[in-house]
């Protein structure tokens, strides 16, 4: 077994790693004023130390010991600001560094270490030896945790964030050489079971996924300095960043699903281009998700089952949901991730409803369980999904088609989703035709069962097109469409293909980067099914191009 603490006395860097963080110095400005917006919420403090605060929510304070607020105010890059975080390093080593408490978690340790030793060249620069050896002591205290309760971590992100910091620290710290040795190799066999061959990782959440590929590639730049990669994390990379390639929109944003939001700014485009690979998922699934890209146009749709278990505790019922971007403009969105705002948008956040597709009128295509205790962790797993999901895509030079089905309310209503989604091959036009039917006689049993229940008028249902809150929709041409204009000066223009009259109602926008859920609006189609089918067909047009077309981060960045 790997040593777990170097020889007494030992106690300085063999390596210093250049800080790879992508920190932020207005949010660093913002900190040193005693601002602090994590995990949604925000507590002004000025004057004040991190370790006094009194935490809004366990979101909050796990953020806050997670200490990745680091490289925010290291960016700032004055002298002021790196006297700071040294003096709230140390005070944090003083007041719970001997291993106990909420920031003892392996993964926030992992990730602490991790920006403890990529800043440590410069917080170490001028200070006192007596506080030097407060740094190492709780650092080297923290790796021996880490080493001992890395396996404890859930799988996917949280087990490589402990995993990262283990290499960081094995890497660095005198007397541990053999440790980082270990931990790449853990590492790397943590890599094999989290990431699928479709580059995807169990939680389905595309935000999750980045900072897994952004914890390789820091890993992987590591090793390249001081030694040999392990081939299994570069097979991991050759695998994870075509599907994030995938599902990543026009507008340089990540689809927001499963309690993803769209990335930290510039976070994306760094691992994209630190890698080196430029391949793109086209042909198959991408972690579960299907993409449509014609001219300035995207569109990303979930065509999978949710997960299960554990990896659900932040899944949503978005099956067959998509978003569409244009440009640098996001247009058709999902609500997001509402975990920043407290349990209720955090639930509310999950439901079909909140997504871009059909729902039966107060049922979600997905059931959420009851809240369980997990890794310290007290979650809602989804415990009924849809049963099949299917899909089907193709092209032509006209347009490409992907066609998709769902039995999701089949148990409930003994009814099917069907949609179909064809993008034009000048990203001009969004056709789509949702379908309800019951198509087994088992199906049609349940179906009438239910219709008895609704008093024989049918049940209800709704399709949703949730719009970006910079978008700006009225019903147009006598009640008939709905016009969507864009920052970007495009106009949209939806319209159903049958008498249908849309409704433009009030929905959400959940960003964790905001203070509170911002107010925006959501396109509606409402309709009964009767009898055993019901159909739907409607199209998304754009109708007005950009006044003034800059290349969008897609297409400039590749």
């Amino acid at each position: 077994m790997a040593r777990s603490a170097p020889p007494k006395g030992t106690r300085s860097l063999v390596w210093q790693p250049e800080p790879r963080g992508t920190g932020s110095a207005q949010r660093g400005r913002h900190i040193l004023n005693g601002t602090w917006h994590l995990a949604g919420q925000l507590v002004q403090a000025p004057g004040a130390s991190p370790w006094t605060l009194e935490a809004p929510s366990d979101p909050f304070e796990m953020m806050l010991h997670g200490q990745s607020w680091l490289d925010d105010v290291m960016a700032v890059g004055t002298g002021n600001a790196v006297a700071t975080a040294r003096g709230w390093i140390l005070e944090w080593a003083r007041r719970n560094g001997r291993g106990t408490g909420r920031g003892w978690a392996a993964a926030l340790t992992g990730r602490r270490v991790l920006r403890w030793i990529s800043h440590a060249p410069i917080l170490l620069q001028g200070m006192p030896a007596p506080d030097q050896r407060a740094f190492f002591e709780t650092a080297y205290r923290q790796t021996v945790f880490l080493s001992r309760n890395w396996t404890q971590a859930p799988a996917g992100l949280p087990r490589m964030e402990a995993l990262t910091g283990l290499l960081y620290a094995g890497l660095t710290l005198e007397g541990l050489g053999d440790l980082g040795q270990r931990a790449a190799a853990d590492l790397t066999q943590a890599m094999a079971e989290d990431v699928g061959d479709d580059g995807g990782i169990a939680s389905r959440n595309p935000e999750a996924l980045l900072e897994v590929a952004t914890l390789l590639g820091w890993a992987i730049a590591a090793l390249s300095e001081i030694g040999e990669v392990p081939e299994g994390l570069r097979a991991a990379q050759a695998r994870i960043v075509p599907t994030l390639r995938a599902l990543r929109h026009a507008d340089g944003g990540l689809a927001r699903f499963h309690g993803g939001g769209r990335g930290l700014p510039g976070r994306l485009d760094r691992v994209l281009v630190d890698s080196g690979i430029r391949g793109r998922m086209d042909s198959g699934l991408a972690m579960g998700f299907v993409a449509l890209a014609h001219g300035r146009s995207s569109v990303v749709v979930d065509a999978a089952a949710p997960p299960t278990g554990i990896a659900s505790g932040s899944a949503h019922a978005s099956t067959l949901a998509f978003e569409l971007s244009s440009g640098a403009c996001p247009v058709v969105v999902n609500c997001g991730p509402g975990g920043a705002f407290g349990p209720d948008w955090h639930r509310a956040g999950r439901a079909t409803a909140s997504h871009s597709t059909l729902s039966l009128s107060g049922w979600s295509s997905s059931r959420i369980g009851p809240l369980l205790a997990r890794d310290g962790r007290r979650i809602a797993p989804l415990v009924q999904t849809p049963a099949r999901v299917q899909w089907q895509k193709s092209g032509s030079r006209r347009a490409t088609t992907v066609v998709l089905s769902h039995d999701g309310y089949a148990p409930s209503h003994g009814l099917t989703h069907l949609r179909r989604l064809v993008l034009a091959s000048d990203g001009r036009t969004l056709s789509g035709e949702d379908s309800l039917r019951a198509v087994s006689a088992a199906d049609k049993e349940r179906f009438e069962d239910a219709q008895t229940e609704a008093k024989l008028q049918g049940v209800p249902f709704e399709i949703r097109f949730h719009l970006h809150p910079d978008a700006e929709a009225e019903v147009d041409m006598g009640g008939r469409a709905v016009s969507v204009a864009l920052p970007s000066g495009e106009v949209w223009v939806f319209q159903p293909g049958r008498d249908l009259v849309p409704t433009l109602e009030p929905s959400v926008h959940l960003d964790a980067t905001r203070l509170k859920p911002r107010a925006a609006q959501q396109v509606v189609l409402s309709d009964r099914v009767v009898k055993y089918a019901a159909t739907i067909d409607w199209t998304w047009t754009r109708a007005q191009e950009a006044t003034d077309l800059p290349p969008s981060p897609a297409e400039s960045r590749g």
